[in-house]
C-alpha cells in the first residue's frame, strides 16, 4: 500500500492540473492540450498492439481516419448529438480492426508492418472516392457543440473536459484489462509466441483481439478529434499521422500505460518547437530532439522516469539506513 501512494498523490496532482489548465490558458493552447489527450488516446490504444503484442503497426493512421469521418458523417448527414457519435466509431473501429487482423495472423514483424503501411496509404484515397458521404478531398465542416446545461464555459473549454473524462475513463479501461488475464496473454504471445501457445493460450483470438480493440480507442481518438477541430478532410490522416503515433508509443515508453501522455506531448509540441528554432529546417531539428531522447532514455520517457524515480527511492533508503 506505502508503495502505491506516491504514484496515487502524482495521479491525483496531475489531475487536479489538468482541471485548472482551462481557466489560465488561451484557446490556442486550451486547443493543444485537448489534442494531447485525443492522441494519448490513439498512443495507448496502438501501444496495446505493439507494445504489449508486439504487433507492429504503421496504419493506425487509417483507423483514426475512420472515426473522425464515421462521426463527421453521423453529425453532419444524420443530426445525431456529438457524443452519441463516440462509441458508435469505437464500435465500427472495432470492427474494421478485427476485420484486418483476422488476415493479418499470418504475418509478423516487417510483413505486417508493410500491410498496415499499404492501408495507411490506401486511406486517403479511398476516403476521397466516396465524394458523397465524405465530401471529397473538400471534407466535412463541421459546427462546434454547444455547451450543455448552461455551464459557465466556452466550447472550447467544453470540449477539453469532455476529452479529459475520456482519457481517464480509458485509461482505467485499459489499466484494469491489461493487468489482468488478457494483459498477461498479450505479452506472453509476445515475448514467445510458442510458449504461450503450448500453456494453452489462442494466439489467434488474443492478437486479433488486441487489433480490435487497439483500433476502438485509435478510432475514439478520431471522433474526438473530428468533434474538436469541427472538420475533416482525407489529407489529414496520411501516412505522417500513422508515422507520428508510432513515434509517439515507442518515445513515450512501450507496453507503458503512463508512456502515452508523454507520447502525445511530444507529438503534440515537440514539431512546434522545432518550427520556432528553424523555419528553414524543422524536420532537422525534430530528428535532433527523436535522437536525443532515444539515446537518454532508450526505454521511453515513461520507462526514463520510472528508474529515475527508483533510483531516487534507494538513494533515500540508503540515506536513511546510514
Amino acid at each position: 500500500m506505502n508503495a502505491r501512494k506516491p504514484s496515487f498523490y502524482v495521479l491525483a496532482a496531475a489531475i487536479a492540473i489538468a482541471c485548472v489548465l482551462p481557466f489560465v490558458l488561451s484557446n490556442f493552447r486550451l486547443f493543444q492540450f485537448t489534442q494531447v489527450y485525443i492522441y494519448a488516446i490513439a498512443l495507448l490504444g496502438l501501444n496495446m498492439l505493439t507494445g504489449y503484442n508486439g504487433q507492429i503497426s504503421l496504419g493506425h493512421g487509417a483507423f483514426f481516419a475512420i472515426g473522425a469521418y464515421a462521426a463527421a458523417i453521423m453529425m453532419d448527414q444524420w443530426q445525431i448529438g456529438y457524443l452519441w457519435t463516440i462509441p458508435v466509431a469505437a464500435v465500427i473501429c472495432l470492427g474494421a480492426g478485427i476485420l484486418f487482423g483476422l488476415p493479418a495472423l499470418r504475418l509478423e514483424g516487417l510483413y505486417l508492418a508493410l500491410a498496415t503501411f499499404s492501408l495507411a496509404l490506401a486511406a486517403p484515397q479511398i476516403l476521397k472516392y466516396f465524394e458523397h458521404w465524405t465530401g471529397g478531398s473538400q471534407g466535412i465542416v463541421l459546427n462546434k457543440p454547444e455547451v450543455p446545461l448552461g455551464l459557465p464555459l466556452s466550447a472550447d473549454q467544453w470540449l477539453y473536459f469532455v476529452a479529459l473524462a475520456l482519457l481517464l475513463l480509458l485509461f482505467w479501461l485499459a489499466l484494469n484489462l491489461l493487468r489482468g488475464r488478457v494483459g498477461r496473454a498479450l505479452i506472453s504471445i509476445r515475448d514467445n509466441p510458442i510458449a504461450a501457445r503450448a500453456t494453452g493460450i489462442n494466439t489467434s483470438l488474443y492478437k486479433t483481439l488486441a487489433f480490435g480493440v487497439s483500433a476502438a480507442y485509435t478510432g475514439v481518438a478520431g471522433a474526438l478529434s473530428a468533434v474538436t477541430v469541427a472538420y475533416v478532410a482525407p489529407d489529414s490522416f496520411n501516412l505522417t499521422l500513422s508515422i507520428n503515433l508510432l513515434i509517439g508509443v515507442v518515445i513515450g515508453g512501450l507496453a507503458s500505460v503512463s508512456g502515452a501522455i508523454f507520447g502525445a506531448l511530444f507529438i503534440q509540441f515537440v514539431p512546434n518547437f522545432a518550427q520556432d528554432i528553424s523555419k528553414a529546417a524543422p524536420g532537422a531539428i525534430f530528428g535532433v530532439f527523436l535522437i536525443v531522447v532515444i539515446y537518454f532514455m532508450p526505454f521511453g520517457i515513461a520507462g526514463g522516469l520510472q528508474r529515475l524515480g527508483a533510483w531516487w527511492l534507494r538513494r533515500r533508503g540508503s540515506g536513511r539506513s546510514t
